[in-house]
């Protein structure tokens, strides 16, 4: 789960991270207030969508005074902000935040995520702040620095203290640092966040460390624990699609093909994913339905796949362990009829009962490709797609 830039920085304040001061503001009037109770000389709006790259977008602006700040955020609210993140489609812009300006010395870049090759919690960080982390990495690799940490030890003070030398901070700084980061590493513990990133860390004039911006992640798993955490979850930043599968306990990512996918078992689905693009097609969709498929289940699968227009094929692919194959075959014919399916349906079933599943299909008298193995399943898929 993502939150929003202002709700990260409140989360940073509670665990003495240092951020400038600022309010989200909800229209052009509250932002302007926003920017008068403020008092500085510079205050910045900021659109608060999920995404990075707002400043490339004209989703990050400078003011010189409340009327400025107004003016910026009423052409802001209600715009859709395009960056390199959200794709062509851009996000709606509810909601800014008005923040006070500082006067920047340093941009650093730090984030801590896990490392799960090495089964270890990382530090990232780099003295290239305000630049996109993957060009850092791909430029200059040499300027970003990896701090493995053992989730039993944890982080050691001599750790913290080592890496603000890297980045070239001096003693005072250091200490700030030191401080700075073993409250960043204490909230990534205790709400399980997944990745926490501050790009930039700023450096100001006067020696002081600010986290400029702030993106968290949090594990989906671990939310039962954090009712507060899952309390900041914003609707109407996600994609419509992923959340009504959320809604139905299906593990589903929307994709950019046209060849909708049902299938049950993560791995299976990913493997699913991986023929049908070897075999010259482009999936739709991840779409686990999970072991327990039924009649219900299956018919509201094909109802989310159909959500997405670009669809022209589904493919279903079901291996029968918990779950029998016949039942999977009545439930498709069900839902089928039920929904009045119009793009072309191709079938793999293996397993308990698929032999009895084929059968059901092929008696049903409805226009199903039904086959056996998974290459052919994608080569079926593929070529009713191109024909669609």
């Amino acid at each position: 789960m993502n939150v929003h830039e202002y709700q990260a920085k409140e989360l940073f304040r509670e665990y003495g991270v240092s951020v400038p001061e600022g309010e989200l503001a909800l229209n052009a009037e509250e932002a302007g207030q926003v920017a008068e109770r403020l008092g500085s000389d510079v205050v910045v709006v900021k659109a608060q969508v999920h995404a990075g790259g707002r400043g490339k977008g004209g989703g990050i602006k400078l003011a010189r005074s409340a009327a400025e700040a107004k003016k910026e955020a009423e052409a802001m609210l209600g715009m859709t902000l395009v960056t390199p993140q959200t794709g062509a489609e851009g996000k709606l812009v509810r909601k800014v935040y008005v923040e006070s300006g500082c006067a920047i010395a340093r941009e650093l870049y730090l984030a801590i995520t896990l490392d799960r090759e090495n089964e270890r919690f990382a530090i990232i960080a780099s003295t290239e702040g305000g630049m996109d982390i993957e060009e850092v990495a791909e430029k200059t690799p040499d300027r970003i620095y990896s701090v493995p940490v053992d989730p039993v030890d944890g982080l050691a003070a001599w750790q913290r203290r080592s890496l603000g030398f890297k980045l070239g901070l001096d003693g005072d700084q250091v200490k700030r640092f030191d401080r700075f980061l073993d409250g960043l590493f204490k909230l990534y513990l205790d709400k399980d966040a997944s990745l926490v990133e501050i790009n930039p860390l700023v450096v100001t004039e006067g020696g002081e460390l600010l986290a400029l911006d702030g993106k968290l992640n949090f594990d989906d798993n671990a939310l039962f624990r954090h009712p507060e955490i899952a309390a900041m979850r914003d609707p109407e930043e996600e994609d419509p699609l992923e959340r009504a599968a959320a809604e139905m306990d299906f593990s589903y990512v929307a994709l950019d093909g046209t060849i909708g996918c049902m299938v049950n078992g993560a791995g299976l689905a990913m493997a699913t994913l991986d023929v049908i693009s070897l075999s010259g097609g482009q999936p739709s969709n991840f779409l686990d339905v999970g072991g327990d498929a039924d009649k219900t289940r299956i018919e509201n699968a094909f109802k989310l796949i159909l959500e997405d227009k670009n669809v022209s094929c589904i493919l279903v692919n079901i291996f029968g362990g918990i779950v029998r194959c016949d039942l999977i075959a009545e439930g498709v014919l069900a839902a089928t009829q039920s929904i009045g399916l119009t793009v072309p349906l191709v079938v793999r079933l293996q397993g308990t009962n698929a032999a009895q599943g084929r059968q059901i299909l092929a008696d049903s008298g409805l226009a199903i490709t039904s086959v056996e193995t998974l290459q052919e399943a994608a080569d079926a898929a593929v070529a009713q797609a191109k024909g669609s």
